[in-house]
């Protein structure tokens, strides 16, 4: 079917007669004649018979108009020919061809009206056609004529001025382009003058309008460069932000975050601030260290330069280590502050905006400007521990790299002070407590500390051995805080203010003291500063040649001298009738006071006794306090060290002064409990006996005894024999005084001693205190009392006595002579007091214990003298209440000592005579103070012709029984 489709479509308009017979021969296809068509419609065939001849014809021939039908069929032939089969082919073949020919013919009889139709309908578009093409050729003709007298006249004149006008806007373009171009002159010119806002600025718009003209083939390599020209400008901005970490300029600062908003880099460059704040930190420390290494190395090896910063700490010789910590110091004061200003800065500058921009806040985009302000805000108070944890790390790496044990203590005190301003510094800038620094400092301290206070102890032997205990000239209101260890104290710009003081200044917040950051916001340096007022301290705290240079002291010592040979009953007189306007010029009221309360004192009531070695050992608790104020870690051990150099001080004087079995054992309880255990805890604890005779006993530990120090010796130059300088009086008041103002100074120190002591040591420091510090004033007593006991000649009295007649029989009106012989010792002691006193002062409670020592001791020697009687009468007795009286009252003249000191043990005793039998044993048992002795003679000589033998041996009994326990 598709063939004969084929066939219709190529035959054109022709006739269907033309259309047959101008069938191609390829198709190789007869079209039967009339006749035989005639024939075969008149032949009858079965319909169903011819169309399975169809179907039966080879699917091929039906394929394409390519096929070569008779190629095909010679093909299929076999190898050997076989005629009958041949023919029988053939037959079946011409059987097909007549089935197909006789299917065309009916289906071209069939279509042939509509074909004549159609053809008809073609005549009649060919004629319509042959009308249009005459028409069009008209039109044609007509628009030639009217292009040559229209078109090319008027719409040439519109185009040209059309294309002016597009020339006029290109010329304007290529000026813009131009002026474009030219933008990186004045760009570089902006980057010069540092306008980074205004280059920004200039570049966004040159970008704006090149966006403008993209569409020319040049502005895209200007749209690079100005793509380039921006990020240099980025460059050189990040390099201007990182100038700031080290001096903050606020209009250079405003300027870098102006250009960094309108770049819309806000967090960006916080990010990139915090990164050059790290950097600015190892760079500046690097470099400070790296300075001072190579300066004394003294050689241009660059083998420092390519250390790690550690290694390079451990290069700092021991000469530069002080400079090189305080520039060190400095230049990271530096980084800090700038940090500090950049964030006062931005808090300032959003009071600023947040007023004026309520207004324009849905044009300005209020969301995105509220989260980079947070965003900076946090990222500022983040990076303030972040900073200040590098300061650490790279001060703490500075200080462990030096071994400071043997550092000199003014310089150690340095390093720690300044520590302790930096560590100041870290709490005002973030809170704090610099707990890296603590720790370094920490370890560094204690080894210095241990090595420091063994030679100090060491040193304050030698001190003791070679003081001679005389009087050290200073200034009669010399105070402690006069002295440079004690600055500290009173400094209101101390590196490192007590608890006390801090307490103080929270308490009145009006006088609330500058922080450092708003002290040198600025200009200057805390560390700078504080050297400086180092180097400018001063102390005066010495008197010229002894004495102070005013005229008041001159007269006061005057007036001692030419009144020092008067009598001592009109020196009283003499004193009370200074009442008169003259002498008083000369001569003050409290020297006065003081002369009326002891005349053997140099009148310089307010100057203190101390020794050059008190004076050194009350510098040394100053730099002990120093490293404690700023070491609080470490304070109960420096306290402990504290306590142990008054304890050493304390047993050197009671070695070289108080130390005498046989004046001991007096019984008179000169060394109280309290003190003899002092005394004892003190050799155990730090005294090193073997140190003394190696060879006796077992040694202690090594460590022990490292800890403890030898018993110190008195210097060959203290004579204390001599009785003509009262045994060393002088030697002794200076040395006991000097203690006891020692004591008074550590009372003075307790509360700050007490707010640096932790909680849980604080009963250690009470104990002190208490048990030691308080004890001071006890060694009076057994020092003064060796002056006491060999001062009078007590053994010449007792002979004296022992010659008087007390069995007389008549009442006498005159004393016996020892009473004279007494008194006349006691005048000659207030003499050499006196000589004593001109050279050093003699305080009053000194010279009441020593006044109070001889008195007892004439009073017990009277008691004994009158219980060697072997014979008394009551007029005897009388005769002793006479001389006793006749003491007592001259004595009263010679001193101003009330009430007298033991003077009822003397009446007691002489009373007890006219005792009878009852009393006389309730009397034993009452009065345990008299000796076994003394009490026997009571009942022996006074009851002894009164009473019988019987009862005489019941009191003797008794006196025993009281006696044996004390045994």
């Amino acid at each position: 079917m598709q063939k004969i489709k084929s066939l219709m479509a190529r035959q054109g308009l022709k006739s269907p007669q033309e259309s047959m017979a101008d069938l191609s021969p390829v198709e190789n296809l007869r079209i039967p004649s009339k006749e035989e068509l005639r024939e075969l419609r008149e032949k009858p065939i079965d319909p169903q018979a011819e169309q399975e001849i169809i179907d039966s014809i080879e699917e091929v021939y039906f394929s394409n108009d390519s096929f070569d039908m008779v190629q095909h069929e010679l093909e299929k032939l076999p190898p050997e020919l076989n005629l009958q089969e041949l023919e029988e082919y053939r037959d079946k073949l011409k059987r097909q061809q007549a089935a197909v020919s006789k299917k065309v013919a009916d289906l071209i009889l069939e279509k042939q009206p509509a074909y004549v139709k159609e053809l008809e309908r073609v005549t009649a578009l060919q004629a319509n056609l042959q009308l249009a093409a005459v028409i069009c050729t008209n039109a044609r003709r007509q628009l030639s004529v009217a292009k040559e007298g229209f078109t090319e006249a008027s719409l040439g004149l519109l185009a040209n001025q059309r294309r002016r006008q597009l020339l006029t806007g290109l010329l304007k373009s290529l000026r813009t382009i131009k002026t474009l171009q030219r933008t990186d002159v004045r760009l570089s010119e902006m980057l010069e003058e540092e306008d980074y806002p205004g280059a920004i600025q200039l570049c966004l718009e040159c970008q704006k309008a090149a966006s403008t003209f993209k569409h020319y083939s040049c502005i895209s390599e200007l749209n690079s460069k100005l793509q380039d020209t921006l990020e240099q400008i980025e460059e050189q901005l990040d390099v201007a932000l990182s100038k700031t970490c080290k001096h903050f300029d606020v209009s250079h600062y405003t300027k870098v975050q102006l250009a960094y908003t309108l770049l819309g880099k806000t967090q960006t460059a916080m990010d990139q601030l915090h990164m050059h704040f790290t950097q600015a930190i190892h760079n500046t420390v690097f470099q400070v260290v790296l300075g001072y290494v190579e300066l004394c190395a003294g050689n241009a090896d660059t083998k420092f330069q390519k250390m790690q910063y550690k290694d390079l700490c451990t290069h700092i010789t021991l000469d530069s280590y002080i400079p090189c910590l305080t520039d060190l110091c400095k230049a990271l004061w530096e980084v800090m502050l700038s940090y500090h200003r950049t964030m006062q800065w931005h808090e300032e500058h959003d009071k600023q905006e947040t007023s004026p921009t309520q207004d324009d806040a849905a044009a300005a985009g209020p969301d995105e400007l509220v989260v980079d302000r947070s965003y900076v805000k946090k990222k500022l108070e983040h990076g303030l521990t972040r900073i200040w944890q590098d300061v650490q790390l790279k001060v703490k790496a500075y200080i462990l790299g030096t071994d400071m044990s043997n550092f000199k203590y003014d310089d150690f005190i340095v390093v720690l002070d300044v520590i302790s301003r930096l560590m100041q510094v870290g709490e005002e800038f973030c809170g704090s407590k610099s707990e890296v620094l603590q720790e370094s400092i920490k370890r560094q301290s204690i080894n210095y500390f241990k090595n420091y206070h063994r030679a100090r102890l060491e040193e304050l032997r030698m001190f003791l051995e070679n003081e001679t205990w005389e009087l050290c000239p200073v200034k009669s209101n010399f105070n402690i805080a006069q002295l440079h260890e004690f600055k500290f104290m009173g400094q209101c710009r101390s590196p490192s203010v007590s608890p006390s003081r801090q307490a103080t200044s929270s308490a009145g917040p009006a006088q609330e003291e500058l922080s450092l950051f708003q002290e040198f916001l600025q200009e200057g340096n805390p560390f700078e500063m504080h050297i400086d007022h180092k180097e400018e301290e001063t102390e005066d705290v010495l008197a010229s040649n002894g004495y102070e240079s005013d005229e008041l002291e001159k007269s006061v010592y005057q007036d001692y001298d030419s009144d020092s040979d008067v009598a001592d009953e009109l020196k009283q007189d003499y004193v009370d009738e200074q009442t008169g306007d003259a002498p008083l010029k000369s001569v003050s009221r409290e020297t006065i006071r003081s002369k009326k309360k002891s005349d053997y004192s140099l009148n310089k009531t307010n100057a203190p006794i101390l020794t050059n070695t008190t004076l050194n050992v009350i510098r040394l608790v100053g730099k002990y306090m120093q490293m404690m104020n700023i070491l609080k870690p470490i304070a109960f051990d420096v306290i402990h060290c504290v306590s142990q150099l008054f304890d050493y001080y304390l047993y050197a004087v009671y070695t070289f002064f108080g130390r005498n079995d046989m004046y001991e054992s007096s019984g008179l309880g000169l060394i109280s409990s309290r003190l003899r255990t002092t005394l004892n805890r003190i050799q155990e604890s730090l005294i090193d006996v073997e140190a003394v005779g190696e060879n006796a006993g077992v040694h202690a530990p090594v460590e022990d005894r490292k800890e403890k120090v030898p018993s110190p010796h008195l210097s060959q130059m203290v004579v204390l024999t001599n009785s003509g300088t009262l045994y060393g009086l002088a030697q002794r008041v200076v040395a006991t005084e000097s203690l006891v103002f020692l004591a008074e100074q550590f009372e003075s120190l307790q509360s700050h001693l007490d707010t640096m002591m932790p909680a849980a040591k604080k009963p250690f420091l009470q104990q002190f205190y208490s048990q030691t510090v308080s004890t001071a004033s006890e060694l009076r007593k057994p020092i003064y009392w060796i002056v006491a006991a060999k001062a009078i000649d007590y053994e010449q009295m007792l002979l004296m006595m022992a010659g008087v007649k007390w069995d007389i029989r008549e009442i006498m009106s005159q004393h016996n002579v020892y009473v004279d012989v007494l008194l006349k010792e006691f005048e000659q002691f207030n003499k050499r007091m006196g000589d004593v006193s001109r050279h050093v002062r003699i305080p009053l409670p000194v010279s009441n214990v020593l006044w109070e020592h001889c008195i007892r001791l004439a009073n017990r020697t009277l008691v004994e003298g009158y219980a060697n009687v072997k014979k008394c009468s009551n007029e005897g007795r009388a005769l002793m209440q006479l001389d006793f009286q006749q003491f007592l009252m001259k004595l009263e003249k010679l001193t101003d000592l009330r009430p007298i000191p033991d003077k009822e043990f003397v009446e007691t005793y002489i009373k007890a005579y006219y005792l009878t039998e009852n009393d006389m044993e309730q009397f034993i048992k009452n009065h345990r103070e008299y000796s076994m002795k003394q009490l026997a003679n009571l009942v022996n000589v006074c009851l002894g012709s009164h009473i019988n033998k019987k009862a005489r041996q019941k009191l003797l009994a008794a006196i025993d029984d009281i006696d044996r326990p004390k045994r």
